[in-house]
């Protein structure tokens, strides 16, 4: 039997919390370390897909996640080089924002990407989705396909709000679709050491989700923010910055997990309150020292 891949699927429903530069950096960093290793843009603002310097919108523009969802191709037709030599991408475009309600139609409607990934499973190490920021049937394809989640959560009070939504999303999928997901672990992005209030939400996170929260931590960085616009990932653009270097030890951290044989979380219940627990501690505590 061929050994399949482990997917990775890069959710959160909040925008702006650092997913699309987690799921880019990540699997780059993944495939530096010479895993070989496929990134699949399954948002259709395509951000994953710019970020490798591909115009998924022009007249040249390749085929798309899309066109393998409504069966006009298989997905091992759609994966492009990239400059790392163990990476490819499949790119995203606007046919995608379509495609939901196309789906709607199809039999096993949240098995659609779950079906695609068949021909291309036993082809990588690891296989790292990009998901859009909302909770629609994209996202849920995505969990469905995946064997495990990262969650990037910003270093805000905001931010926790809408983790306790997700992780009830989740639990509904591990019970009716997909029951072996599990949470490969939540990634702290955007992180300020500086700053009171960062410091903590990490140590609220940590204190709550203990193992569950990856030990490296995402800083804010200039050169995280730039390197899209240069249509590279952050080690092409510059290796030496903490951006880069922290998603390298990320990758560092997710491979020596599996190697070791540690056991991500099986994503069990108790996430009911958990927004408004998290947010009323850091309320009280942020309160307390005004």
């Amino acid at each position: 039997m061929p050994n399949l891949s482990r997917v990775l699927t890069v959710v959160n429903q909040k925008g702006g919390v650092g997913k699309t530069t987690t799921a880019v950096n990540l699997a780059a960093s993944i495939a530096a370390s010479e895993r070989k290793t496929l990134l699949i843009d399954f948002d259709p603002q395509a951000n994953a897909t710019s970020a490798f310097g591909i115009d998924s919108s022009g007249d040249n523009a390749p085929r798309q996640i899309y066109d393998a969802l409504i069966g006009d191709c298989v997905l091992k037709d759609l994966a492009l080089p990239t400059e790392l030599e163990f990476l490819q991408v499949v790119p995203s475009g606007r046919d995608l924002y379509g495609a939901e309600i196309e789906m709607v139609s199809m039999p096993n409607r949240e098995r659609c990407l779950e079906r695609t990934l068949v021909d291309v499973r036993d082809a990588y190490e690891y296989i790292v989705i990009d998901c859009p920021p909302a909770l629609g049937l994209l996202t849920l394809n995505a969990l469905t396909a995946a064997d495990a989640i990262v969650i990037p959560l910003q270093c805000e009070y905001y931010a926790l709000e809408g983790l306790a939504g997700l992780l009830e999303t989740v639990a509904l999928v591990r019970q009716s679709l997909n029951p072996q997901l599990e949470l490969e672990g939540i990634v702290l992005t955007m992180v300020d050491a500086r700053n009171n209030l960062s410091r903590q939400v990490e140590k609220e996170v940590r204190e709550h989700f203990q193992d569950s929260v990856f030990r490296t931590v995402i800083p804010r960085n200039v050169r995280l923010s730039e390197a899209p616009s240069h249509g590279k990932p952050v080690l092409l653009y510059d290796i030496q910055s903490k951006g880069a270097v922290s998603y390298l030890k990320l990758a560092d951290e997710i491979l020596r997990r599996r190697e070791n044989g540690i056991a991500p979380s099986a994503l069990e219940g108790g996430s009911a309150d958990l927004s408004g627990h998290l947010t009323g501690n850091l309320g009280s505590k942020i309160g307390g020292e005004s």
